[in-house]
């Protein structure tokens, strides 16, 4: 964990309520795809904890934001120039060795965010993942386009059918018979639905829990698992399919 001053440099708007934004500053602590940046808000008492979607060692930062409150509301509308004060380096991220050859990433909503930065990452170790993401309806659909730019096979449902398959995420999992490996991001409805499928022998789940700290202290945010409850900020935010007890 660091904790150092990062300098907005521009927000792109994605969706009504989605915003991409990219920082600037120390990006040294950040090292895997599924970690997060804990962001302090002027007259905020508590920290708003972010998936990292990417990152490069030149110290670019990119967040995808989805406005759900007051916090993020005013995050969204932070000028360029305006500097954060950000804890970087947060939680476990994924672990790219245990994806076989046949991995698939499966996203909803704001939840694709982390699996982005882990699709380039995978790109680079030679290894090609096919994504599914899951939306409630086209216009909230967003980031097809750069997953598509990476040369991923992508899949996409929507709940009400205006794009893609009509359904689920695991409906598009479902029509993937090679795909046995899953690394999850999305609601715990979700997540619980893609942890049930039997095709998946394995896999590994982030998930979203309010947060205190952010850095394991205050057991604010505990989950449990089959080996006792673990703390989502410091032993996850991901969890292997194996240990998760729903």
């Amino acid at each position: 964990m660091k904790k150092s001053w990062f300098t907005l440099e521009h927000t792109r708007q994605l969706t009504a309520d989605t915003y991409e934004l990219v920082l600037s500053g120390d990006t040294s602590a950040i090292t895997a795809p599924g970690q997060f940046v804990n962001l302090e808000l002027p007259g905020k008492f508590l920290r708003r904890p972010i998936s990292i979607c990417n990152w490069t060692e030149e110290g670019a930062l990119m967040l995808l934001v989805k406005v759900v409150g007051e916090g993020t509301r005013e995050l969204v509308r932070c000028v360029p120039g305006t500097e954060l004060d950000v804890l970087s380096g947060l939680g476990n991220g994924f672990d790219l060795s245990k994806s076989g050859s046949h991995p698939v990433l499966a996203g909803g909503g704001i939840g694709i965010a982390p699996l982005y930065g882990l699709a380039r990452r995978m790109l680079d170790a030679g290894v090609t993942p096919t994504v599914a993401l899951g939306f409630r309806t086209a216009k909230d659909t967003f980031y097809l386009e750069e997953f598509a730019a990476l040369g991923c096979s992508l899949s996409v449902a929507t709940e009400d059918g205006s794009m893609g398959t009509r359904g689920f995420v695991t409906d598009c999992i479902r029509a993937l018979p090679d795909c046995d490996y899953v690394y999850a991001c999305g609601p715990l409805p979700m997540l619980k639905a893609v942890h049930q499928l039997p095709q998946l022998t394995g896999g590994q789940f982030s998930f979203e829990a309010r947060m205190g700290c952010g850095f394991g202290a205050c057991m604010g945010c505990t989950v449990p698992t089959v080996d006792g409850y673990k703390r989502v900020c410091k032993d996850g935010p991901i969890l292997y399919k194996e240990e998760i007890v729903w």
